[in-house]
């Protein structure tokens, strides 16, 4: 493993990260809230940090699977430092484990907050906690690999280190152009919701951090009601309708706006996604009429779509406090919380395309006990499922279940009761956002322990990049032959 190349990687990505904040900056200063200072300060220091990791490492050749997972591993812990110092440099949240935790968040698309009110921020702020989530949302090494030559050596590696689901579609034969193929997408739908939200009676402002947080399925607001604070049918409507788009896997999206939209008929894992998104919404308005926690049938499918899809695609907007709703409702959602989006797309869980294989492997076994000389072949779309595709969602799924309990376990012990610790692991381990009970819709996570959160920050990060990142790095196996960084300075004396 060589750590030159990892550590002039990083440099890079600090140097690009830093200058995203001339953004809010600019945000800062139009609407005059007085924050611009952190910006510049917080600009200031990673230029620098990233400046001399840059250019003291000489970068060797190639990246290869072990400099791709810790570049990307450890590319989104710095990015979330850095991301948490205008929050700190500001003294808009004064403990830096909070303002890492809320960087974390954002970065992560997760959108669980420790913020009580998001208002006093001021728009620089809650602009860069947007902009976190929109540059999460697609990945910052995929945004890097598309416009950053330097990563563009072995981009594969980080492509498939970062990118979430079973398998990576490759758009193009060389990755960069699969990158910017996806943020091509990806902006090009931002900008659409942004008009229609304008249409819909949002500023400019609140247009464009709500349509970086849909697309991010990523849920911070700049109000502290969510999207519910708007009282608008056609604001939750517009913004269901890109939570959809956001849940689905961005290839297909590329692929219909090329005119090959049969592809989509073709994909099991869309009808599945689609099936259980409104089938979920269907059955939470059902509930909610027989319980009468709304007054009318258009109510109650109103907040119950929204909900449903705001969940199940891990956005985590709110337009109902649905922890008062029945507990048939709750088990609804709680159980989306784990499905997630489609592989490919901006949303979090175990994904769809994974439990749906799950499902065809469990029925392969059934109908074996059944007929023990049947020979049953394992298919989706039509093809053959290589059996070390199957062996690696098995191998995901035993991971992500010894993360979760380990996870609930700790957290827990930490004096939090059952609800309120499982929906918090559960919420950022699939970066939902809100939980249950102590961290519900209407509530945070400011009370929660230090200990906690710094598991929780842990459960977000590894989450977003799918266990595996993060697992290896903390095998003590991977660092064995790490060679140190070549330095330019003593390369140059020779």
């Amino acid at each position: 493993m060589k750590l030159g190349t990892i550590g002039a990687n990083l440099g890079w990505l600090l140097i690009f990260l830093s200058l995203t904040l001339l953004f809010p900056l600019g945000v800062s200063l139009y609407y005059g809230d007085g924050n611009w200072y952190c910006f510049v300060e917080a600009a200031f220091v990673g230029l620098i940090t990233g400046g001399l990791l840059a250019f003291a490492c000489v970068p060797e050749e190639d990246i290869g699977h072990k400099e791709g997972f810790a570049i990307v591993g450890f590319g989104w812990i710095m990015s979330a430092f850095l991301g948490a110092l205008p929050y700190y440099f500001s003294s808009a949240i004064p403990s830096f484990l909070d303002a890492y935790f809320e960087s974390m968040s954002g970065f992560t698309t997760t959108g669980s907050t420790i913020l009580n009110e998001v208002e006093p921020l001021g728009h620089g702020l809650l602009f860069w906690r947007a902009l976190t989530h929109w540059l999460g949302g697609m990945g910052i090494i995929v945004l890097s690999l598309a416009i950053l030559p330097i990563l563009g050596i072995g981009g594969m590696q980080l492509f498939q280190a970062e990118m979430p689901g079973p398998t990576k579609d490759r758009l193009a034969p060389r990755i960069q152009d699969t990158a910017r193929i996806l943020w091509g997408v990806y902006l090009l739908f931002t900008v659409l919701e942004v008009a229609l939200l304008m249409l819909a009676g949002m500023d400019l402002f609140n247009a464009v951090c709500h349509a970086f947080a849909t697309l991010a399925t990523g849920g911070f607001s700049t109000i502290t009601a969510s999207v519910g604070g708007f009282n608008s049918p056609w604001v939750d409507y517009i913004v269901v309708f890109f939570m959809i788009l956001a849940g689905m896997n961005f290839a297909l999206h590329y692929r219909l706006l090329t005119g090959r939209g049969r592809e989509l008929l073709k994909s099991s894992e869309l009808k599945f996604y689609l099936t259980v998104g409104f089938g979920g919404a269907f059955l939470l308005t059902a509930v909610n009429l027989y319980h009468h926690t709304y007054e009318s049938i258009v109510d109650s499918f109103r907040y119950s779509l929204f909900q449903a899809w705001s969940i199940l695609t891990t956005t985590g907007f709110g337009t109902a406090d649905f922890d008062k709703w029945a507990p048939a409702c709750q088990f609804v959602l709680v159980a989306f919380m784990f499905l997630g989006g489609m592989a490919g797309s901006t949303g979090g869980g175990i994904k769809n395309v994974r439990i749906l294989l799950f499902l065809k492997f469990t029925r392969v076994h059934i109908k074996k006990l059944i007929h023990p000389r049947a020979v049953e072949t394992l298919k989706m779309d039509g093809k053959k499922v290589p059996a070390d595709v199957m062996q690696s969602i098995l191998a995901y799924l035993s991971l992500y279940l010894t993360f979760l309990v380990a996870a609930i376990l700790v957290v827990t012990s930490q004096g939090l009761d059952i609800v309120t610790g499982s929906t918090a692991v559960i919420a950022t381990l699939n970066n939902i956002g809100p939980g249950l009970a102590g961290v519900g819709p209407v509530k945070n996570f400011a009370h929660v322990p230090a200990v906690s959160k710094m598991v929780l920050i842990l459960c977000m990060v590894a989450g977003r990049l799918e266990l595996y990142t993060i697992a290896v790095l903390l095998v003590p196996e991977y660092w064995k032959g790490a060679r140190l960084p070549i330095w330019r300075w003593k390369r140059e004396t020779h």
